[in-house]
Protein backbone atom coordinates (compact mmCIF):
# COMPACT_ATOMS: atom_id res chain seq x y z
CA UNK A 1 0.00 0.00 0.00
CA UNK A 2 3.04 2.31 0.69
CA UNK A 3 4.45 1.67 -2.56
CA UNK A 4 1.41 2.36 -4.03
CA UNK A 5 0.80 5.40 -3.01
CA UNK A 6 3.95 7.04 -3.30
CA UNK A 7 4.31 5.73 -6.97
CA UNK A 8 0.65 7.25 -7.33
CA UNK A 9 1.91 10.83 -5.33
CA UNK A 10 4.98 10.78 -7.66
CA UNK A 11 3.43 10.27 -10.40
CA UNK A 12 0.78 13.64 -9.53
CA UNK A 13 3.15 15.18 -8.74
CA UNK A 14 5.68 14.65 -12.02
CA UNK A 15 2.31 15.13 -14.32
CA UNK A 16 1.83 18.87 -12.36
CA UNK A 17 5.30 19.96 -12.73
CA UNK A 18 4.75 19.29 -16.31
CA UNK A 19 1.30 20.53 -17.16
CA UNK A 20 2.76 23.68 -15.08
CA UNK A 21 5.93 24.06 -17.24
CA UNK A 22 3.82 23.31 -20.51
CA UNK A 23 0.56 25.46 -20.31
CA UNK A 24 1.22 28.33 -17.03
CA UNK A 25 2.79 30.26 -19.86
CA UNK A 26 -0.67 30.31 -21.97
CA UNK A 27 -2.48 30.53 -19.27
CA UNK A 28 -0.48 33.49 -17.97
CA UNK A 29 -0.81 35.42 -21.48
CA UNK A 30 -4.44 34.66 -21.66
CA UNK A 31 -5.09 35.52 -18.42
CA UNK A 32 -3.44 38.86 -19.17
CA UNK A 33 -5.14 39.04 -22.20
CA UNK A 34 -8.19 39.19 -20.38
CA UNK A 35 -7.03 41.66 -17.91
CA UNK A 36 -5.78 44.58 -21.13
CA UNK A 37 -8.96 43.98 -22.36
CA UNK A 38 -11.02 44.43 -18.92
CA UNK A 39 -8.71 47.68 -18.67
CA UNK A 40 -9.41 48.77 -22.35
CA UNK A 41 -12.74 48.65 -21.75
CA UNK A 42 -12.47 50.34 -18.83
CA UNK A 43 -10.89 53.40 -20.25
CA UNK A 44 -12.72 53.76 -23.11
CA UNK A 45 -15.81 54.05 -21.36
CA UNK A 46 -14.22 56.52 -18.81
CA UNK A 47 -13.57 58.64 -22.19
CA UNK A 48 -16.97 58.46 -23.40
CA UNK A 49 -18.60 59.34 -20.38
CA UNK A 50 -16.52 61.87 -19.23
CA UNK A 51 -12.79 63.55 -19.04
CA UNK A 52 -9.75 61.11 -18.20
CA UNK A 53 -8.67 64.52 -16.24
CA UNK A 54 -11.29 64.15 -13.79
CA UNK A 55 -9.35 63.30 -10.68
CA UNK A 56 -11.63 60.36 -9.39
CA UNK A 57 -11.88 58.83 -12.40
CA UNK A 58 -7.95 58.86 -13.17
CA UNK A 59 -6.96 57.45 -9.42
CA UNK A 60 -9.61 54.36 -10.37
CA UNK A 61 -7.72 53.76 -13.57
CA UNK A 62 -4.63 54.27 -11.63
CA UNK A 63 -5.08 52.23 -9.01
CA UNK A 64 -6.46 49.02 -11.40
CA UNK A 65 -3.27 49.69 -14.09
CA UNK A 66 -1.14 48.93 -10.61
CA UNK A 67 -3.32 46.01 -8.89
CA UNK A 68 -2.97 44.48 -12.47
CA UNK A 69 1.04 45.36 -13.08
CA UNK A 70 0.06 47.18 -16.40
CA UNK A 71 1.61 50.56 -18.06
CA UNK A 72 -0.73 52.75 -19.80
CA UNK A 73 -0.23 55.55 -22.13
CA UNK A 74 -2.78 57.50 -24.46
CA UNK A 75 -1.95 60.27 -26.83
CA UNK A 76 -4.55 62.32 -28.68
CA UNK A 77 -4.71 62.32 -32.53
CA UNK A 78 -2.24 65.34 -32.75
CA UNK A 79 0.29 62.96 -30.81
CA UNK A 80 -0.22 64.78 -27.47
CA UNK A 81 0.11 62.75 -24.44
CA UNK A 82 -3.60 62.52 -22.98
CA UNK A 83 -2.88 60.00 -20.11
CA UNK A 84 0.02 57.96 -18.51
CA UNK A 85 0.70 55.52 -15.41
CA UNK A 86 4.32 56.19 -16.07
CA UNK A 87 6.28 59.01 -15.14
CA UNK A 88 7.79 61.28 -17.81
CA UNK A 89 11.44 60.53 -17.00
CA UNK A 90 10.62 56.89 -16.71
CA UNK A 91 12.31 54.80 -19.79
CA UNK A 92 9.67 52.48 -20.44
CA UNK A 93 7.46 55.87 -20.93
CA UNK A 94 9.88 56.86 -23.69
CA UNK A 95 9.83 53.95 -25.33
CA UNK A 96 6.27 53.08 -24.80
CA UNK A 97 5.83 56.79 -26.52
CA UNK A 98 7.75 56.24 -29.19
CA UNK A 99 6.47 52.74 -29.69
CA UNK A 100 2.16 54.11 -30.24
CA UNK A 101 3.63 56.80 -33.07
CA UNK A 102 6.31 54.90 -34.51
CA UNK A 103 4.63 51.30 -34.75
CA UNK A 104 3.31 50.06 -38.11
CA UNK A 105 3.51 46.16 -38.66
CA UNK A 106 3.23 44.01 -35.98
CA UNK A 107 4.83 40.49 -37.50
CA UNK A 108 1.75 37.66 -37.21
CA UNK A 109 3.68 35.06 -35.34
CA UNK A 110 3.68 37.56 -32.35
CA UNK A 111 -0.21 38.21 -32.53
CA UNK A 112 -2.14 36.72 -29.55
CA UNK A 113 -5.51 38.20 -30.40
CA UNK A 114 -6.64 41.02 -32.73
CA UNK A 115 -9.86 43.05 -33.47
CA UNK A 116 -10.49 46.68 -34.84
CA UNK A 117 -10.08 48.94 -32.23
CA UNK A 118 -7.08 46.73 -30.64
CA UNK A 119 -4.28 44.56 -31.21
CA UNK A 120 -2.70 42.13 -28.42
CA UNK A 121 0.82 41.00 -29.34
CA UNK A 122 4.02 39.71 -27.32
CA UNK A 123 7.30 41.74 -28.02
CA UNK A 124 10.53 40.66 -27.25
CA UNK A 125 10.18 37.36 -27.04
CA UNK A 126 12.71 35.24 -24.94
CA UNK A 127 14.21 38.33 -23.80
CA UNK A 128 14.38 39.31 -20.38
CA UNK A 129 12.08 42.64 -21.36
CA UNK A 130 9.86 40.78 -22.61
CA UNK A 131 6.47 42.21 -22.66
CA UNK A 132 2.85 41.49 -23.36
CA UNK A 133 1.52 44.79 -24.96
CA UNK A 134 -1.90 45.93 -26.31
CA UNK A 135 -1.71 48.67 -29.13
CA UNK A 136 -5.18 50.67 -30.66
CA UNK A 137 -7.76 53.16 -30.59
CA UNK A 138 -10.25 54.35 -28.18
CA UNK A 139 -13.88 55.62 -29.09
CA UNK A 140 -12.63 59.04 -29.41
CA UNK A 141 -9.90 58.74 -32.04
CA UNK A 142 -7.05 58.56 -29.45
CA UNK A 143 -4.06 56.07 -29.93
CA UNK A 144 -3.02 54.21 -26.84
CA UNK A 145 -0.67 51.63 -25.83
CA UNK A 146 -0.82 48.95 -22.84
CA UNK A 147 2.10 46.27 -21.60
CA UNK A 148 2.42 44.11 -18.71
CA UNK A 149 5.48 42.38 -18.20
CA UNK A 150 5.98 38.36 -19.14
CA UNK A 151 9.07 38.10 -17.62
CA UNK A 152 7.68 37.64 -14.01
CA UNK A 153 5.71 34.64 -15.30
CA UNK A 154 9.27 32.67 -16.07
CA UNK A 155 10.39 33.41 -12.53
CA UNK A 156 6.54 32.70 -10.82
CA UNK A 157 6.96 29.45 -12.76
CA UNK A 158 10.53 28.46 -11.37
CA UNK A 159 9.16 28.94 -7.76
CA UNK A 160 5.79 27.56 -8.31
CA UNK A 161 7.61 24.16 -9.33
CA UNK A 162 10.00 24.55 -6.66
CA UNK A 163 7.61 24.90 -3.86
CA UNK A 164 5.32 21.74 -5.58
CA UNK A 165 8.30 19.75 -4.97
CA UNK A 166 8.98 20.82 -1.53
CA UNK A 167 5.16 20.56 -0.80
CA UNK A 168 5.68 16.71 -2.31
CA UNK A 169 8.62 15.61 -0.79
CA UNK A 170 7.46 16.66 2.73
CA UNK A 171 3.78 15.42 1.80
CA UNK A 172 4.96 12.30 0.73
CA UNK A 173 6.63 12.06 3.72
CA UNK A 174 3.81 12.31 6.03
CA UNK A 175 0.87 10.70 4.22
CA UNK A 176 3.62 7.59 3.72
CA UNK A 177 3.41 7.38 7.43
CA UNK A 178 -0.53 8.09 7.62
CA UNK A 179 -0.75 5.13 5.15
CA UNK A 180 1.81 3.00 7.36
CA UNK A 181 -0.17 3.31 10.28
CA UNK A 182 -3.32 2.92 8.15
CA UNK A 183 -2.12 0.03 7.10
CA UNK A 184 -1.09 -1.76 9.86
CA UNK A 185 -4.44 -1.00 11.68
CA UNK A 186 -5.84 -3.12 8.54
CA UNK A 187 -2.81 -5.86 8.54
CA UNK A 188 -2.87 -6.80 11.67
CA UNK A 189 -6.31 -8.06 12.17
CA UNK A 190 -5.83 -9.62 8.62
CA UNK A 191 -2.66 -11.65 9.95
CA UNK A 192 -4.42 -12.54 13.06
CA UNK A 193 -7.07 -13.74 11.01
CA UNK A 194 -4.49 -15.67 8.47
CA UNK A 195 -2.64 -17.20 11.91
CA UNK A 196 -6.22 -18.27 13.21
CA UNK A 197 -6.94 -20.14 9.61
CA UNK A 198 -3.48 -22.30 9.98
CA UNK A 199 -4.59 -23.31 14.15
CA UNK A 200 -7.81 -24.07 12.72
CA UNK A 201 -6.04 -26.05 9.60
CA UNK A 202 -4.13 -27.91 12.11
CA UNK A 203 -7.31 -28.47 14.31
CA UNK A 204 -6.64 -26.59 17.00
CA UNK A 205 -9.83 -24.89 18.11
CA UNK A 206 -8.54 -23.19 20.85
CA UNK A 207 -7.23 -20.00 19.21
CA UNK A 208 -9.36 -17.43 19.04
CA UNK A 209 -10.23 -14.17 16.97
CA UNK A 210 -9.82 -10.97 19.65
CA UNK A 211 -9.58 -8.06 17.24
CA UNK A 212 -12.73 -7.11 17.67
CA UNK A 213 -15.15 -3.74 15.57
CA UNK A 214 -17.97 -4.19 13.57
CA UNK A 215 -16.18 -3.40 10.45
CA UNK A 216 -16.27 -6.35 7.60
CA UNK A 217 -12.91 -7.88 9.27
CA UNK A 218 -14.50 -7.95 13.02
CA UNK A 219 -17.63 -9.84 10.76
CA UNK A 220 -15.01 -12.40 9.53
CA UNK A 221 -13.35 -12.46 12.59
CA UNK A 222 -16.48 -13.47 14.56
CA UNK A 223 -17.04 -16.20 11.74
CA UNK A 224 -14.22 -17.88 12.21
CA UNK A 225 -14.92 -18.01 15.90
CA UNK A 226 -18.42 -19.44 15.25
CA UNK A 227 -16.47 -21.68 12.32
CA UNK A 228 -14.16 -23.33 14.53
CA UNK A 229 -16.06 -24.32 17.77
CA UNK A 230 -18.63 -25.85 14.70
CA UNK A 231 -16.16 -27.40 13.56
CA UNK A 232 -14.61 -28.83 16.72
CA UNK A 233 -17.87 -30.31 17.44
CA UNK A 234 -18.25 -31.80 14.08
CA UNK A 235 -15.04 -33.19 14.02
CA UNK A 236 -16.22 -35.18 17.53
CA UNK A 237 -19.01 -36.46 16.29
CA UNK A 238 -17.15 -38.02 13.20
CA UNK A 239 -14.67 -39.48 15.07
CA UNK A 240 -17.43 -40.76 17.18
CA UNK A 241 -19.33 -42.07 14.05
CA UNK A 242 -16.13 -43.36 12.53
CA UNK A 243 -15.66 -45.75 15.97
CA UNK A 244 -19.01 -46.85 15.79
CA UNK A 245 -18.27 -47.78 12.36
CA UNK A 246 -15.22 -49.92 13.04
CA UNK A 247 -16.78 -51.34 16.02
CA UNK A 248 -20.09 -52.60 13.54
CA UNK A 249 -17.78 -54.25 11.41
CA UNK A 250 -15.50 -55.91 14.12
CA UNK A 251 -18.66 -56.98 16.01
CA UNK A 252 -20.15 -59.57 13.82
CA UNK A 253 -16.91 -61.83 13.22
CA UNK A 254 -16.12 -61.34 17.29
CA UNK A 255 -19.59 -61.33 19.31
CA UNK A 256 -19.73 -65.94 18.95
CA UNK A 257 -15.91 -66.30 19.66
CA UNK A 258 -16.20 -63.72 22.28
CA UNK A 259 -19.17 -65.84 23.71
CA UNK A 260 -17.61 -68.81 24.02
CA UNK A 261 -14.86 -67.35 25.81
CA UNK A 262 -16.73 -65.42 28.09
CA UNK A 263 -18.79 -68.84 29.48
CA UNK A 264 -15.57 -70.54 29.43
CA UNK A 265 -13.65 -68.06 31.89
CA UNK A 266 -16.45 -67.60 33.83
CA UNK A 267 -17.29 -70.68 34.97
CA UNK A 268 -13.34 -71.07 35.51
CA UNK A 269 -12.99 -68.06 38.01
CA UNK A 270 -15.70 -68.63 39.38
CA UNK A 271 -15.03 -72.14 40.82
CA UNK A 272 -12.41 -71.82 42.87
CA UNK A 273 -14.76 -69.13 45.10
CA UNK A 274 -17.45 -70.70 44.59
CA UNK A 275 -16.09 -74.31 46.41
CA UNK A 276 -14.76 -72.18 49.28
CA UNK A 277 -18.22 -70.79 49.99
CA UNK A 278 -19.73 -73.70 49.90
CA UNK A 279 -16.95 -75.59 52.19
CA UNK A 280 -17.53 -72.98 54.74
CA UNK A 281 -21.18 -72.66 54.61
CA UNK A 282 -21.30 -76.82 54.87
CA UNK A 283 -18.97 -76.58 57.68
CA UNK A 284 -21.07 -73.30 59.50
CA UNK A 285 -24.12 -75.50 59.19
CA UNK A 286 -22.40 -78.77 60.56
CA UNK A 287 -21.33 -76.66 63.61
CA UNK A 288 -17.46 -77.86 62.89
CA UNK A 289 -16.45 -75.64 65.28
CA UNK A 290 -18.65 -73.97 67.53
CA UNK A 291 -16.74 -71.43 68.97
CA UNK A 292 -17.75 -67.67 68.24
CA UNK A 293 -13.99 -66.51 66.73
CA UNK A 294 -14.74 -69.75 64.24
CA UNK A 295 -17.94 -68.86 63.38
CA UNK A 296 -16.71 -65.51 62.13
CA UNK A 297 -13.69 -66.14 60.92
CA UNK A 298 -16.12 -68.62 58.51
CA UNK A 299 -18.60 -66.05 57.95
CA UNK A 300 -15.15 -63.83 56.97
CA UNK A 301 -14.10 -65.86 54.25
CA UNK A 302 -17.78 -66.50 52.74
CA UNK A 303 -18.37 -62.31 52.62
CA UNK A 304 -14.65 -61.76 51.50
CA UNK A 305 -15.26 -64.27 48.90
CA UNK A 306 -18.32 -63.17 47.71
CA UNK A 307 -16.84 -60.14 47.65
CA UNK A 308 -14.30 -60.88 44.90
CA UNK A 309 -17.12 -62.46 43.12
CA UNK A 310 -18.70 -59.51 43.09
CA UNK A 311 -16.63 -57.18 41.99
CA UNK A 312 -15.12 -59.86 39.47
CA UNK A 313 -18.80 -59.79 38.48
CA UNK A 314 -18.72 -55.95 37.48
CA UNK A 315 -15.33 -56.23 35.77
CA UNK A 316 -15.97 -58.89 33.30
CA UNK A 317 -20.00 -57.39 32.47
CA UNK A 318 -17.50 -54.19 31.78
CA UNK A 319 -14.92 -56.16 29.50
CA UNK A 320 -17.84 -57.82 28.22
CA UNK A 321 -19.64 -54.63 26.76
CA UNK A 322 -16.09 -53.43 25.40
CA UNK A 323 -15.38 -56.24 23.48
CA UNK A 324 -19.42 -57.20 22.41
CA UNK A 325 -18.95 -53.34 21.56
CA UNK A 326 -21.90 -52.77 23.49
CA UNK A 327 -20.49 -50.03 25.29
CA UNK A 328 -20.57 -46.87 23.56
CA UNK A 329 -17.72 -44.66 22.95
CA UNK A 330 -18.07 -40.50 23.18
CA UNK A 331 -14.81 -39.33 21.44
CA UNK A 332 -13.92 -35.67 22.78
CA UNK A 333 -11.24 -32.99 23.07
CA UNK A 334 -10.06 -32.90 27.05
CA UNK A 335 -7.34 -32.41 28.62
CA UNK A 336 -5.69 -35.47 29.96
CA UNK A 337 -3.02 -33.75 32.37
CA UNK A 338 -6.17 -32.60 34.19
CA UNK A 339 -7.95 -36.01 34.58
CA UNK A 340 -4.36 -37.82 35.68
CA UNK A 341 -4.21 -35.66 38.63
CA UNK A 342 -7.53 -36.60 39.47
CA UNK A 343 -6.98 -40.23 39.30
CA UNK A 344 -4.04 -39.68 41.49
CA UNK A 345 -5.76 -37.79 44.06
CA UNK A 346 -9.11 -40.27 44.84
CA UNK A 347 -6.08 -43.43 45.02
CA UNK A 348 -3.96 -41.19 47.43
CA UNK A 349 -5.25 -43.87 50.60
CA UNK A 350 -4.19 -46.38 48.72
CA UNK A 351 -0.75 -45.05 47.96
CA UNK A 352 -0.29 -44.08 51.49
CA UNK A 353 -1.58 -47.81 52.55
CA UNK A 354 1.69 -49.06 50.01
CA UNK A 355 3.46 -46.47 51.92
CA UNK A 356 4.50 -45.30 48.46
CA UNK A 357 5.19 -41.71 46.84
CA UNK A 358 4.16 -40.63 43.36
CA UNK A 359 5.83 -38.63 41.31
CA UNK A 360 4.11 -36.78 38.81
CA UNK A 361 5.69 -35.22 35.80
CA UNK A 362 3.93 -33.26 32.84
CA UNK A 363 3.28 -30.30 31.26
CA UNK A 364 0.47 -27.21 33.00
CA UNK A 365 -1.82 -28.90 29.99
CA UNK A 366 -1.94 -31.45 26.98
CA UNK A 367 -5.44 -31.84 25.38
CA UNK A 368 -6.33 -35.02 23.43
CA UNK A 369 -9.22 -36.93 21.51
CA UNK A 370 -10.68 -40.14 23.06
CA UNK A 371 -13.51 -41.05 25.27
CA UNK A 372 -12.60 -39.29 28.80
CA UNK A 373 -14.80 -41.99 30.76
CA UNK A 374 -12.54 -45.00 29.32
CA UNK A 375 -9.32 -43.07 29.13
CA UNK A 376 -9.74 -42.51 33.28
CA UNK A 377 -10.55 -46.53 33.19
CA UNK A 378 -7.31 -46.69 31.47
CA UNK A 379 -5.20 -44.44 33.87
CA UNK A 380 -7.16 -45.80 37.25
CA UNK A 381 -5.92 -49.44 36.24
CA UNK A 382 -2.65 -49.21 35.48
CA UNK A 383 -2.03 -46.82 38.95
CA UNK A 384 -3.96 -49.51 40.83
CA UNK A 385 -1.31 -51.95 39.43
CA UNK A 386 1.21 -49.90 40.36
CA UNK A 387 0.40 -49.68 43.64
CA UNK A 388 -0.31 -53.25 44.84
CA UNK A 389 2.76 -54.62 42.98
CA UNK A 390 5.05 -51.62 44.17
CA UNK A 391 8.62 -52.79 45.70
CA UNK A 392 12.27 -52.13 46.74
CA UNK A 393 12.18 -47.85 47.44
CA UNK A 394 8.16 -47.59 47.21
CA UNK A 395 8.33 -45.59 44.21
CA UNK A 396 5.71 -44.56 41.28
CA UNK A 397 6.58 -42.04 38.63
CA UNK A 398 3.48 -41.60 36.17
CA UNK A 399 4.83 -39.25 33.24
CA UNK A 400 2.84 -37.46 29.95
CA UNK A 401 4.87 -36.39 27.21
CA UNK A 402 4.13 -35.64 23.65
CA UNK A 403 5.59 -38.23 20.81
CA UNK A 404 5.04 -37.36 17.02
CA UNK A 405 1.62 -35.52 17.81
CA UNK A 406 1.02 -38.52 20.48
CA UNK A 407 0.74 -38.13 23.85
CA UNK A 408 1.97 -40.67 25.76
CA UNK A 409 1.09 -41.97 29.60
CA UNK A 410 3.14 -44.16 31.53
CA UNK A 411 3.09 -45.45 35.04
CA UNK A 412 6.13 -47.13 36.70
CA UNK A 413 6.66 -48.79 39.66
CA UNK A 414 9.72 -49.97 41.29
CA UNK A 415 10.15 -53.66 42.29
CA UNK A 416 10.70 -56.91 40.60
CA UNK A 417 10.59 -56.92 36.56
CA UNK A 418 7.95 -59.15 34.89
CA UNK A 419 9.43 -62.38 33.20
CA UNK A 420 9.97 -61.86 29.58
CA UNK A 421 7.79 -65.19 29.06
CA UNK A 422 4.57 -64.07 30.98
CA UNK A 423 4.93 -60.61 29.15
CA UNK A 424 2.51 -61.41 25.92
CA UNK A 425 0.10 -63.20 28.43
CA UNK A 426 -0.31 -60.23 30.45
CA UNK A 427 -3.45 -58.66 28.50
CA UNK A 428 -5.27 -62.12 28.37
CA UNK A 429 -8.30 -62.61 30.90
CA UNK A 430 -7.48 -64.02 33.97
CA UNK A 431 -4.02 -64.64 33.51
CA UNK A 432 -1.77 -64.03 36.83
CA UNK A 433 2.12 -64.20 37.05
CA UNK A 434 1.82 -64.05 40.88
CA UNK A 435 -0.99 -65.99 41.37
CA UNK A 436 -0.69 -65.81 45.44
CA UNK A 437 0.06 -61.95 45.67
CA UNK A 438 -3.20 -61.32 43.49
CA UNK A 439 -5.63 -63.05 45.45
CA UNK A 440 -4.16 -61.57 48.41
CA UNK A 441 -5.55 -58.15 47.30
CA UNK A 442 -8.48 -59.38 45.47
CA UNK A 443 -7.12 -59.36 41.78
CA UNK A 444 -8.81 -61.24 39.59
CA UNK A 445 -6.42 -60.65 36.31
CA UNK A 446 -9.44 -58.55 34.19
CA UNK A 447 -8.00 -54.94 34.64
CA UNK A 448 -5.52 -55.29 31.90
CA UNK A 449 -7.45 -57.45 29.34
CA UNK A 450 -10.37 -53.92 29.93
CA UNK A 451 -7.03 -51.86 29.24
CA UNK A 452 -6.57 -53.52 26.36
CA UNK A 453 -10.25 -53.46 25.09
CA UNK A 454 -10.37 -50.02 25.56
CA UNK A 455 -7.07 -49.36 24.18
CA UNK A 456 -8.09 -51.41 20.92
CA UNK A 457 -11.28 -49.67 20.38
CA UNK A 458 -9.49 -45.83 20.18
CA UNK A 459 -7.75 -48.19 17.80
CA UNK A 460 -4.53 -46.97 19.94
CA UNK A 461 -1.06 -48.01 20.81
CA UNK A 462 -0.08 -49.39 24.52
CA UNK A 463 2.36 -52.12 26.10
CA UNK A 464 5.08 -52.76 28.79
CA UNK A 465 8.98 -52.32 29.42
CA UNK A 466 10.71 -53.79 31.74
CA UNK A 467 13.44 -52.36 33.53
CA UNK A 468 15.85 -53.55 35.77
CA UNK A 469 14.60 -51.63 38.47
CA UNK A 470 10.73 -51.78 38.19
CA UNK A 471 7.72 -52.39 35.45
CA UNK A 472 6.57 -49.46 33.26
CA UNK A 473 3.11 -49.27 31.66
CA UNK A 474 1.93 -47.28 28.48
CA UNK A 475 -0.78 -46.27 26.16
CA UNK A 476 -0.77 -43.14 23.59
CA UNK A 477 -3.93 -40.92 22.43
CA UNK A 478 -3.60 -38.52 19.75
CA UNK A 479 -2.62 -35.04 21.07
CA UNK A 480 -2.51 -32.77 18.52
CA UNK A 481 -5.29 -33.90 15.11
CA UNK A 482 -7.24 -36.94 16.60
CA UNK A 483 -6.11 -39.16 13.25
CA UNK A 484 -6.59 -42.27 13.63
CA UNK A 485 -3.72 -44.96 13.50
CA UNK A 486 -3.92 -47.96 12.15
CA UNK A 487 -1.51 -49.87 14.61
CA UNK A 488 -3.68 -51.51 17.18
CA UNK A 489 -1.80 -52.52 20.75
CA UNK A 490 1.68 -53.20 20.30
CA UNK A 491 4.24 -53.99 23.51
CA UNK A 492 7.64 -53.06 23.08
CA UNK A 493 10.25 -55.69 24.40
CA UNK A 494 11.71 -55.41 27.82
CA UNK A 495 14.28 -53.10 28.26
CA UNK A 496 17.66 -53.08 31.03
CA UNK A 497 17.55 -49.00 31.29
CA UNK A 498 16.30 -47.21 34.64
CA UNK A 499 13.55 -44.68 33.97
Amino acid sequence: MIAIFIGLFSFVLGAVLIINNSFLGSYYVSHKSEELIRTYNEVNQTITDGDLADTEEFMGILIRTEKANVDVVIVDTGGNLKFSTLSGDDPRFIDMLSGITGLTVIAKDQVIRQSDEYTIYRDGTGSDSEYLKMWGRFSDGSWFLMQSPLASIRESAVLANRFLIYLGVVGMILCGILIWLFSRRITKPVMELARLSQEMANLNFDAKYTGGGSDEIGILGRNFNRMSVQLEKTISELKSANNQLQKDIEQKEKIEDMRNEFLGNVSHELKTPIALIQGYAEGLKEGVNDDPESREFYCDVIMDEAGKMNQMVRNLLTLNQLEFGNDEMQFERFDIVRLVKGVIASCEILVQQADAKVDFIADEYLYVWADEFKTEQVVRNYLTNAIHHVENEKRIEVRIATVDNKARISVFNSGKPIPEEDVPKLWDKFYKVDKAHTREYGGNGIGLSIVKAIMESFHQRYGIRNFNNGVEFWFELDAKNGSETEEEGKMLPGSSEEP
